[in-house]
């Protein structure tokens, strides 16, 4: 019932309603699309917004400081040649995992918002970040390790929303790992708040209260839970950027009750000689380079060796 059975051509019962119906069907398409209203286009202009590039900060000093804009990126482990049980691993950012469907209805990103892992380190406003104060340190002051302090996101359509986690409950957990939940909320609380530890366990004590070096591998410390920030290999899942990985605050420790690499965080800072750029992309000091150190090895030998 309901279905045409014969063709607009033939001038039978409604025919001239069904031609005015398809008629105005087609017009409402046009005047749709001549607007950018029409759904896939929406989709194309959501991707864009959210991919569109930031500036981070210019450190000079070569430290973290309140206000400044920056980059979460776990470096991986390809360079971890001592570990046989993880597989190699690139380089993730934190990243704003949003909901489409919510975006559609009000065009800025509502509270609460999924993070995730994702291989894209462009700085870009779904996975730029705002080093914020909760204990009522101005804009320009230093970061110290073992200070609280908060994550936000940018001003505009990012919400400004802030990383948030809490125990895990028994409705509410990461949906893949069944850990904490780490996400994105509008308020700022106490499971806000963050800290900064050095990455050495035994020097740890020792840099406590020192300014944060930017650009280094470092822990971000839940404060509520005492856990620490990790993104997690096995879990992914399908985003509409590719696939990605899951998020969790909880310490993996090794045989050295050392934190894996799973933690490690670097706290990436703008480029200044590049545009956009990072400082993530510049090759490792030689100390920390295990190529440079083969070759500063086999330098030596050959200069020692009797002509």
């Amino acid at each position: 019932m309901g279905e045409r059975t014969y063709n607009p051509s033939v001038l039978l019962h409604n025919w001239f309603e069904d031609i005015a119906l398809d008629q105005d069907i087609l017009k409402d398409f046009i005047h749709r699309k001549e607007r950018g209203e029409l759904l896939m286009q929406k989709l194309g202009s959501f991707k864009d917004d959210l991919l569109n590039k930031t500036e981070l900060v210019k450190s000079c000093d070569g430290y973290l400081h309140f206000g400044d804009l920056v980059l979460l990126v776990n470096p991986g482990n390809k360079h971890n040649h001592t570990s046989r049980i993880h597989l190699p691993r690139a380089p993730m950012a934190l990243t704003m995992n949003v909901d489409q469907s919510k975006f559609m209805g009000s065009g800025q990103i509502d509270s609460p918002c999924e993070v995730c892992g994702s291989r894209n380190l462009t700085p870009c406003v779904r996975n730029t970040f705002c080093i914020t104060s909760v204990d009522g340190s101005c804009n320009g002051d230093p970061l110290r390790y073992g200070q609280s302090f908060a994550l936000r996101t940018m001003e505009g359509m990012a919400g400004q929303l802030y990383l948030t986690s809490d125990m895990k409950l028994f409705m509410k957990y990461a949906k893949k790992s069944r850990m904490q939940l780490v996400n994105l909320t509008g308020q700022l609380s106490f499971l806000s708040c963050w800290q900064v530890l050095y990455l050495d366990p035994q020097m740890r004590l020792e840099y406590d209260g020192y300014p944060v070096q930017a650009n280094v591998k470092v822990l971000i410390n839940h404060v509520r839970t005492n856990q620490a920030l990790a993104v997690l290999q096995d879990h992914s899942f399908w985003t509409m950027f590719g696939r990605e990985h899951e998020i969790t605050t909880h310490t993996f420790l090794d045989t050295h009750r050392a934190e894996e690499d799973s933690n490690h965080w670097i706290i990436v800072t703008g480029d200044p000689s590049v545009p956009h750029g990072t400082l993530l992309q510049l090759p490792p000091p030689a100390c920390e380079d295990p190529e440079a150190k083969k070759k500063h090895s086999h330098d030596s030998s050959d200069c020692s060796s009797p002509k």
